[in-house]
């Protein structure tokens, strides 16, 4: 099969490598849509935390938001799945440490990530491995390309449920989403969705015009924020100044989330956290948030397509990567990949 694999910064291409076989309890997925995301392109520039810490090393082949079809399986449990249009967790937990047991697994300490640790290859690829465990079923509505948002919108369903901007509250709460980009406009979407008065800041025009194309008017800049703070505040930007400038922000008693990784250590001043009593809460990965996720996808209650510019073949891969776009894919912030083509 075809598969694109990093060999170090800067260095990578498509290869002819062996299928994969699945034992006891996995399955092969025909990969039928990945996307990029930030955690690829931190492999290609070498930038990527886990590659210092030695939870990941070259080479990777990346790709862990992916969508596909079970074409082959180890056992009778991955039988079961054959012919069935899946998705999947990113994190594989152990299985039996205190965390997995306790529906935690993408905390265990010896989990792999598909795509990103532990050497589990990911899914810019024909064929895919996957745990039986980690599969969810996906509906016909939701199509190739909201297949492979499900896992970026699993993390951003996340973030705004640990806002709180949809339980048992009065619709309308204010929501600050800093940084319009891939998992910020999901939430956007998700958040208006259970009925938030979604509000997005972020630095450059480019970014905030295509979310006015969503339908979101409140956009702004540091300098236009409008007077007053916000009920609710999600941080999904790179930025290290974002974390203490959502802190002096929020509502006294309001909530954060944080899921945005920034290159250098963010500077937050705890003191405002609790001089405001504000709960804090960091978000890592979709786990937990993808069953809902599909069925807000397969309902239409959210649209999550418009924010892919542009669907390429492994051989774009590295041009992608490498931040090479045509100016015809317009201003949105992702870009699939089709292993097929």
């Amino acid at each position: 099969m075809r598969a694109f694999v990093i060999t170090g910064p800067g260095q990578a291409g498509v290869r002819d490598l062996e299928p994969p076989e699945p034992g006891p309890g996995q399955v092969v997925v025909d990969v039928e849509r990945a996307g990029v995301c930030g955690t690829d392109v931190e492999f290609w520039t070498g930038h990527m935390v886990y590659l210092r810490t030695g939870e990941a090393s070259y080479p990777v082949r990346i790709g862990h938001e992916w969508c596909g079809t079970v074409t082959g399986a180890g056992d009778e449990a991955g039988a079961a799945w054959l012919g069935q249009r899946v998705t999947g967790d990113t994190m594989l937990g152990c299985r039996h440490c205190q965390r997995c047991r306790s529906g935690r697994q993408h905390l265990c300490a010896d989990r792999y990530e598909i795509g990103i640790r532990g050497g589990w290859p990911g899914a810019l690829a024909e064929q895919l491995l996957v745990p039986v465990t980690a599969l969810l079923p996906l509906p016909d509505e939701a199509g190739p390309t909201a297949g492979a948002l499900v896992e970026p919108g699993g993390n951003a369903l996340r973030a705004v449920r640990a806002t709180g901007v949809a339980e048992g509250v009065a619709a309308g709460r204010r929501l600050l989403i800093i940084g319009p980009g891939t998992i910020g406009l999901l939430s956007a979407l998700i958040a208006r969705a259970q009925g938030a008065d979604v509000h997005l800041l972020g630095q450059t025009e480019r970014s905030l015009r295509f979310a006015r194309s969503l339908g979101f008017a409140q956009t702004w800049v540091h300098d236009t924020l409008p007077d007053g703070l916000f009920d609710a505040i999600i941080d999904a930007s790179t930025g290290a100044d974002s974390a203490a400038l959502a802190a002096s922000l929020i509502e006294p008693g309001g909530r954060i989330a944080f899921i945005g990784l920034s290159s250098e250590p963010s500077l937050l001043d705890t003191r405002q956290l609790v001089l405001k009593d504000v709960t804090a809460t960091g978000v890592l990965s979709a786990s937990g948030g993808l069953a809902e996720t599909i069925s807000l996808y397969a309902a239409g209650a959210v649209d999550p397509t418009p924010i892919v510019a542009a669907t390429v073949g492994l051989d774009e891969a590295a041009t992608v990567l490498a931040g090479r776009r045509p100016l015809e894919w317009g201003d949105a912030p992702k870009v699939h990949i089709d292993p097929k083509r």
